[in-house]
């Protein structure tokens, strides 16, 4: 069996002060990271409001590029102390820092790859920046909220354990759905536009027996109304079938201590608060 890679001491300690939160230099950072992700997120926002992109448009992009600028180096920075840069590029939070920054660059790279003048692939990437309000999700490690990563732990278990019955129920509302589509199509057609085909039928059977009720496709004959009130009534008796499936299986799911700690491997989280090696790719903690 090969001998995990051992990390130089700096990597180590960048290791530790920008992928945990159980040290002071740690938590510092992460803070810090969070209130640049905030802030930059409202300056995209900002800049999507013409009146303001108009008043200060050399003010926003400066933002703009500033924060782009550090969290490019700060995305180098978490590859080149990882002991396996390609496991955190591959992860959840790697590819959202690698989101986060890629709308930036876009235009200026896509003019030089593409040469007819596409519109869609050289104008405005730079709203698809509010990816970086994904990266808000650090804060349950920043805090050492360590019982909100056990509560999520028990939520995955029970989702887990009703994913087949809760299929059956989806697959069951979507019969449903296309049979009454079906009938209202077969109701209303002839005399309403709005059921002219069951796609159309089928739209609004989903929206009345989710109770949204949006109101745009309304049946006008007393037959249709009268089917409208039953799949309503039966809408709004299913809602509470998907949670009693899954609170029964919340209470028999059992909450495992974990902790924030994060593998320097393949940078995955949730271990065991007792674990010494990751549970994922058994690489050293």
């Amino acid at each position: 069996m090969n001998q995990p890679q051992q990390m130089s001491p700096w990597r180590a300690k960048f290791h530790e002060i920008i992928f945990e939160a159980d040290t002071a230099a740690g938590k510092a950072f992460d803070v810090a990271l969070l209130i640049a992700i905030f802030i930059s997120v409202l300056v995209v926002v900002l800049d999507s409001v013409d009146s303001i992109h108009e008043q200060h448009p050399r003010m926003l992009m400066f933002a703009e590029w500033l924060f782009t600028i550090l969290f490019t180096i700060e995305y180098v920075l978490r590859l080149s102390c990882t002991r396996r840069p390609l496991g955190y590029a591959c992860s959840f939070f790697g590819i959202v820092d690698l989101l986060a920054i890629l709308p930036s660059y876009m235009p200026l790279v896509l003019p030089l790859l593409v040469s007819d003048g596409t519109p869609f692939l050289t104008e405005g990437p730079e709203s698809l920046m509010v990816v970086r309000a994904l990266r808000l999700l650090r804060v349950f490690r920043i805090f050492k909220l360590a019982q909100f990563l056990t509560e999520a732990s028990t939520l995955k278990q029970a989702l887990l354990a009703s994913r087949a019955k809760l299929t059956v129920f989806f697959a069951a509302i979507l019969i449903l759905v296309v049979i009454m589509g079906a009938a209202m199509n077969l109701i209303e057609g002839a005399t309403n536009e709005d059921f002219a085909n069951i796609p159309k039928s089928c739209y609004w059977a989903i929206v009345t027996i989710t109770t949204v009720g949006y109101g745009d496709i309304v049946p006008q004959t007393p037959l249709g109304r009268g089917l409208a009130a039953i799949i309503i009534v039966v809408g709004y008796s299913m809602i509470v079938v998907p949670t009693g499936i899954v609170s029964v299986e919340l209470s028999h799911a059992k909450a495992k201590a974990i902790t924030t700690q994060v593998c320097p491997d393949c940078s995955q989280e949730g271990h065991d608060s007792n674990a010494e090696y990751c549970k994922f790719c058994g690489g050293k903690l």
